[in-house]
């Protein structure tokens, strides 16, 4: 977020706060009427709670608080658009409630002791994990003498209606969170239901005892059990579904031996430079700085690696979706650890590098003149982790440290005293000793090419998809065409909101975004198929790595589901409904080995069994299970029990009294209290869901 950004690095703030000041400008002037009379047309992309929310004010804040943002635009426009409702509805309770934040207060959430978390999520410093005061108190100085910037000022602004809110919000938390209460019937209840643990016998008949074959399923059976489930499946919006072909864009044969062809040309030049680093970058390579034994290398070029040249290259070899070339730059037999012990004074830019040269040269001459280096350790040197120790740092493996260190770890002599510049300051090192065993190691360069499709690939699979889309207009067409290609497969989405930007295993991003749209476009019917073919790009190598060719599969409106929008989705589930009824009719009596040798089953025990157990071992999750056999008298045997995985017959053993619950009042406070912290999560999604939401924004976005 470029602007919040700005906040821990001021020096750039002129820069980007004018370039932010000039991008509101700009879409100030997009979205005005056309400048007639300086009126600004308001365009309403949602209602909450009879509050407005304008789309020229959104867009300036997302533009204030994203822009340079990475993160995906559909996520975070979902996230601002999140704000905007909880804001209004929280006002709105406010207001009805009386609940304020006085000035005092909200001064206090910025830059007092009781700081909002909205300040201490944007002025956390990275590196310490605590509030940057600093930059908060320079924005504060300019607050208060009148120096701030019209577009920090916009910025503080709209910061202070977020710290409001979440302050608001979190009162009425507090409030209901307060107002809970657990009668002396539920905390008995509870104590029964945490306390008393019963054992049973049991026999699981599984699903696949049955035949997929031997299941017709009918209208009738999935309208059975959407009317048995409709908790889980009643809808609050409008959704719908589309089918997809996509054609994946995979290199050819051509595209990798181009690219082979590309690195082959280069290795004369790699092994003949008299510059390695230069030569990699300017090729997008890397040079890996640390020492490789030969089993750090892959396998499949160890060997290789192992009879290469210094100077010399190896390859093009194929690592992944990559051909590679490598330069072994440097061999030697290295110490596998090394002692020393050094005193560092940090630095981090000229001047304090300059300095803390100079007094390296001063602890250096001390010593050399008879003081003792580990007494001055302790008393100078900035590396906490080794000062007490007198700077020692002992067997320390190789690679280990930064690289102008480890060259004096490895190569310097005992006993005397070298200076090295890192990134850390300076240090004033001195070689001890170095183990006996040693490793033959390289140095490395890698230059690599991502093996990815060329542009004339890209196109013939374009053009693939073209063609497709051309001769398949309907579903129905597009079906019989992947049945006969033998190579191609219609997948389905998910329920679709009209807000979505995610589509099955397509993912999420301006791509999906557009199918949504097309499936919600009213001009479309359904079993319509685009007009067009939607790319996919590579998140990583940015080229097209498929195309899509899509089709509205149907619509559903709000409420429940009909059979035939939700029928995949649900087809499992019933199958094994009517598999369970079937399996019913075919256990035969009451005794549990009987049953088990009827079905090469056996049974097994569950023990110590709570009523509120999501898991029981053995058994697994089966809630119809454990609330049937607590509903029985022990050493009874229940009727057959249709679970999640399949068909159960249960024998109690073992079921003791509950005992009776003591110090009610401190239990019924436990409950209470873990109920009130479920306020947080739940009580803003209750009010979102009783509040008057009009939702615009798919014709914005």
């Amino acid at each position: 977020m470029a602007l919040i950004g700005t906040i821990r690095n001021n020096s750039w703030l002129l820069i980007v706060v004018i370039g932010l000041a000039l991008a509101a400008f700009i879409i100030m002037d997009m979205t005005s009427a056309g400048n007639r009379g300086g009126a600004v047309t308001s365009l309403a992309m949602g209602k909450v709670e009879g509050k407005t929310v304008d789309w020229n004010e959104f867009q300036g804040v997302e533009n204030m608080l994203y822009s340079g943002s990475s993160a995906d635009v559909f996520a975070r426009r979902s996230q601002l658009w999140n704000y905007f409702v909880e804001e209004a509805i929280v006002s709105k309770q406010a207001d009805a409630l009386g609940l304020q934040v006085s000035r005092d207060e909200l001064i206090d959430l910025q830059f007092g002791a009781n700081k909002s978390p909205v300040i201490v999520n944007r002025f956390r410093n990275p590196q310490t994990g605590a509030v940057d005061v600093n930059s908060l108190n320079q924005f504060r100085q300019q607050i208060q003498d009148g120096t701030i910037l019209p577009e920090q000022k916009r910025f503080w602004a709209h910061q202070e209606k977020e710290i409001i809110k979440d302050r608001l919000q979190s009162k009425l938390n507090t409030m209901v969170g307060k107002a809970l209460y657990t009668p002396t019937w539920m905390v008995e209840q509870t104590y029964g239901d945490q306390t008393q643990r019963i054992a049973f016998d049991f026999v699981k008949v599984p699903f696949t005892e049955v035949d997929d074959s031997e299941i017709k399923l009918t209208d009738a059976d999935f309208s059975s059990y959407l009317a048995a489930n409709k908790g889980t499946y009643m809808q609050d919006e409008e959704t719908r579904r589309v089918d997809y072909v996509a054609f994946d864009v995979i290199p050819s044969a051509a595209d990798s031996a181009g690219y082979r062809e590309d690195l082959t040309k280069l290795i004369a030049g790699f092994e003949s430079t008299d510059n390695d680093t230069v030569f990699v970058e300017n090729n997008y390579g890397t040079v890996n700085p640390t020492w490789l034994a030969t089993t750090d290398l892959p396998a499949s070029i160890q060997d290789a690696v192992a009879n290469t040249a210094v100077g010399k290259v190896y390859g093009p070899y194929l690592e992944g979706k990559t051909y590679q070339i490598l330069k072994v730059m440097d061999r030697a037999a290295l110490a596998d650890s090394s002692t020393t012990r050094h005193i560092l004074i940090n630095a981090t830019d000229a001047a304090s590098f300059a300095a803390a040269d100079a007094k390296i040269d001063s602890i250096k001459a001390a010593i050399e003149s008879g003081s003792d280096f580990e007494e001055l350790a302790k008393a100078l040197s900035q590396d906490q982790g080794s000062a007490a120790k007198g700077g020692l740092y002992e067997k320390i493996p190789v690679n280990q440290f930064v690289p102008e260190y480890q060259d004096v770890m490895l190569n310097g002599q005992f006993g005397k005293l070298y200076k090295a510049r890192t990134a850390y300051g300076v240090h004033l090192i001195e070689p001890i000793s170095r183990s006996r065993a040693t490793t033959d190691r390289v140095k490395i360069a890698i230059i690599g090419q991502s093996i990815t499709p060329s542009e004339d690939t890209q196109n013939a699979v374009f053009e693939e998809a073209n063609t497709f889309l051309a001769k398949n207009r309907t579903i129905a067409d597009m079906q019989a065409a992947v049945a006969q290609s033998g190579t191609l497969t219609v997948e389905s989405s998910g329920a679709l909101k009209a807000n979505d930007f995610a589509v099955g295993s397509l993912g999420s991003g301006s791509d999906a975004r557009e199918i949504v749209k097309f499936a919600f476009d009213p001009s479309v019917d359904v079993g319509a198929v685009s007009a067009g073919v939607y790319s996919f790009a590579d998140p990583v190598e940015l080229y097209i790595n498929k195309y899509v060719v899509a089709g509205l599969k149907n619509v559903q409106d709000a409420g429940m589901p009909s059979v035939a929008s939700i029928k995949d989705e649900i087809e499992a589930l019933v199958r094994n409904q009517k598999k369970g009824d079937a399996l019913k009719a075919k256990i035969n009596g009451s005794d549990l080995n009987g049953i088990a040798g009827q079905f090469d089953s056996e049974v097994e025990n569950a023990k110590d069994v709570t009523f509120d157990a999501s898991f029981v071992p053995g058994l697994g999750n089966e809630p119809k299970v454990i609330a049937a056999a607590f509903n029985m008298d022990v050493n009874s045997v229940s009727q057959p029990i249709v679970g999640n995985s399949g068909v159960y017959v249960v024998k109690l053993n073992q079921k003791p009294a509950v005992g009776t619950a003591m110090n009610i009042p401190q239990l019924r406070k436990n409950s209470s209290s873990t109920a009130a912290t479920q306020v947080t999560a739940r009580l803003m999604q209750a009010m979102k869901k009783n509040a008057e939401v009009e939702d615009l924004r798919s014709k914005f976005y």
